[in-house]
């Protein structure tokens, strides 16, 4: 299988930042992008998506294009929409991952609910998620639930009572167990054509989590 070399898009958000963390840990070939801000020095990584020609650029010799965008309404007020961080930062990443002509793997993370969109946040990720499907490259897409970790915190309760319902869709997921399912899928590029939700989803958390295990006995050794 062709080595993986992967983009990342939203590599300083919540899932981003344990994302490049753990991918810079385990030596894969990853570049983070940036959106540029006025608070911090501008690198080759930071540019507006809407820059094609940068943006195609940056993902020639990439295999594997990760989206990691999203924005919520406490951040409306910064200038985000979910048209523009959701549904418009996907639009540009899908046209160029077909531009630049090496990527054969899109993958996206979503959110539960997004296959019966309710409300203006799911009707965007079913959106973003559309023009993923569509977009003729291979893709995966994540449809965890709420997060647990680096200051998000699920409702009280919600854990036990998911599994005691047997509500796997439901259940909450470690910031870690999530970045760690989206690593094992970028590198291992499988499953393929497959929205992870619910049980799937945490197959492949458990997959993840026998790989990170391999690993470190490999390392101890």
């Amino acid at each position: 299988m062709t080595a993986r070399a992967l983009f990342v898009a939203g590599s300083t958000g919540t899932v981003g930042r344990a994302f490049m963390r753990l991918a810079d840990a385990r030596g894969v070939d990853v570049v983070g992008h940036r959106r540029p801000r006025p608070d911090r020095p501008g690198g080759a990584d930071d540019f507006d998506l809407a820059d094609e020609a940068r943006l195609v650029a940056s993902m020639t010799g990439r295999t594997t294009v990760v989206q990691l965008i999203g924005t919520m309404r406490r951040r409306f007020g910064a200038g985000d929409t979910y048209e523009t961080s959701d549904i418009g930062t996907t639009r540009h990443l899908v046209a160029a991952a077909q531009r630049a002509g090496t990527v054969d793997h899109l993958m996206l993370l979503s959110s539960v609910g997004a296959g019966k969109p309710v409300g203006a946040y799911l009707r965007a990720k079913h959106e973003a998620e559309r023009l993923v499907t569509g977009s003729g490259i291979p893709w995966t897409i994540f449809r965890p639930s709420s997060f647990d970790g680096d200051g998000h915190r699920p409702p009280w309760g919600m854990a036990s009572l998911t599994r005691l319902f047997g509500l796997s869709a439901l259940r909450p997921i470690l910031v870690t167990e999530l970045t760690a399912a989206i690593l094992h899928v970028a590198t291992t590029r499988a499953p393929l054509g497959e929205i992870l939700e619910g049980a799937p989803l945490w197959r492949v958390v458990a997959a993840a989590r026998s790989d990170g295990d391999a690993q470190a006995g490999e390392h101890a050794g």
